[in-house]
């Protein structure tokens, strides 16, 4: 069995908000406070965003690490705070679980611009192969699960702007939740695969390569 969904149906689905508190991090004592209040977690939303690059052989460093509880986001500006010891502590801080996709590409920008060594991470990828689920996108995984859609309109905006906007913070702060939320239905045991919607005949699929 095969579990993906069509873009094309993607499109039509009514659109995720981020329904919490949205905090920026940019100064040292915010920082303190946003580390103290995701301690008292025992799993959250992990993502980064980095500038893009738009000249061949050119990259830049992470901008932003947005952390987020079911409730509240922190959105981390390490291009203007860099990783201080302490959010650094609770990155490797294995007692909390910070759920993420395709973790390894966060792990290399986070070392990048420090030394670090994560610890308690869990990438929904590989939850997400276990339920027959052949989409490895944040959006498709999500539409698959909840049938709504996770624009990515601000993907390739400027997450180094001296001000991010309402619509980068949305963005920023629903990718990290959503990796909570997927990670909390999966485990929960309320996606039942043989009942997707969005199963793949896969001898049509065959069929249809052949032709």
């Amino acid at each position: 069995m095969k579990i993906s969904i069509p873009k094309n149906i993607i499109s039509e689905l009514p659109q995720v908000t981020f329904p919490g508190n949205i905090y920026v991090i940019d100064s040292m004592s915010k920082m303190s406070m946003a580390v103290n209040a995701l301690r008292k977690e025992r799993f959250v939303g992990f993502d980064s965003e980095t500038r893009p690059a738009f000249f061949k052989g050119k990259t830049n460093q992470v901008a932003l690490l947005q952390i987020s509880s079911l409730d509240d986001c922190f959105l981390f500006r390490i291009n203007k705070i860099g990783i201080p010891e302490k959010l650094k502590q609770f990155i490797e801080d294995e007692s909390v679980k910070k759920i993420g996709l395709s973790l390894n590409n966060d792990f290399n920008a986070m070392g990048r611009f420090a030394e670090i060594t994560p610890r308690g991470f869990i990438d929904i990828q590989d939850l997400a192969k276990q339920y027959c689920i052949a989409d490895m996108s944040l959006q498709r995984i999500y539409a698959i699960l909840f049938n709504k859609k996770i624009s990515k309109s601000q993907r390739l905006s400027n997450w180094e702007a001296p001000t991010l906007t309402p619509a980068q913070q949305q963005y920023a702060a629903i990718d990290a939740l959503a990796c909570l939320e997927i990670y909390n239905y999966l485990e929960a045991g309320l996606f039942k695969p043989e009942l997707s919607q969005y199963i793949v005949n896969e001898e049509n699929t065959e069929s249809d390569e052949k032709q």
